[in-house]
């Protein structure tokens, strides 16, 4: 999609002049209550107005996920909350990669002040995103620990190229924040799910 057509984008919730809205991206595949724990941690400790859960039509460094409808109203059912705000914004940008979806809707939302959240366990593999430095320099980062993955703050490379600020600042910033650690991830349920399944079929054999 041309940059052009940005502006024709309907914004899927509120937006004005200086609301603070987290952006959480990710295949939801399945959504689940880490998704959840990130958004409340966020919303609280930063103040922020609303968390947009960027539903993806696919994810580069994933597997074909379920498809997109069924993925949005399993979010949707989730979310519960008027603040936190379900969309498949990304599809309806023509945007597949990250850095490409945070310059679309910085330019189609100018007065927004955009944060990118994400759980520490996405931190781990965050250089593997493409033009993950880009994307740094665009919007502040804010990573919620999780269990398996609470020192991905220190080691990480993103971590280490920019350090870990207190509070939000210009980009790149980087900020941790703690509290209550959930261990529910999309690819543990997946498995879980799989896994079940699979005993189901053995309970049928003779």
């Amino acid at each position: 999609m041309r940059g052009s057509a940005h502006h024709w984008v309907a914004p899927p919730g509120p937006v004005a002049e200086g609301l603070r809205i987290g952006l959480l991206g990710g295949s939801f595949d399945p959504a689940h209550a880490g998704h959840l724990h990130v958004s409340d941690v966020a919303l609280k400790a930063l103040g922020l107005d609303y968390v947009w859960w960027l539903v993806s039509p696919g994810n580069p460094l994933k597997g074909a996920p379920d498809a997109l409808e069924t993925r949005l109203i399993r979010a949707r059912n989730l979310a519960g909350s008027p603040r936190i705000i379900v969309t498949d914004i990304e599809r309806r940008l023509g945007t597949r990669y990250t850095a490409d979806t945070v310059a679309a809707l910085q330019k189609r939302f100018p007065g927004v002040a955009f944060i990118w959240l994400m759980g520490s366990d996405n931190l781990v593999q965050f250089s593997r995103w493409r033009r993950w430095q880009a994307i740094a320099a665009r919007l502040p980062i804010v990573v919620v620990r999780r269990p398996g993955s609470v020192l991905a703050s220190l080691s990480a490379p993103l971590a280490r190229r920019y350090g870990v600020s207190r509070r939000l600042g210009s980009p790149p910033s980087l900020v941790v924040l703690d509290g209550r650690r959930h261990p529910e991830s999309s690819t543990a349920l997946r498995e879980q799910a799989l896994g079940a399944a699979a005993e189901a079929v053995l309970n049928l054999l003779p």
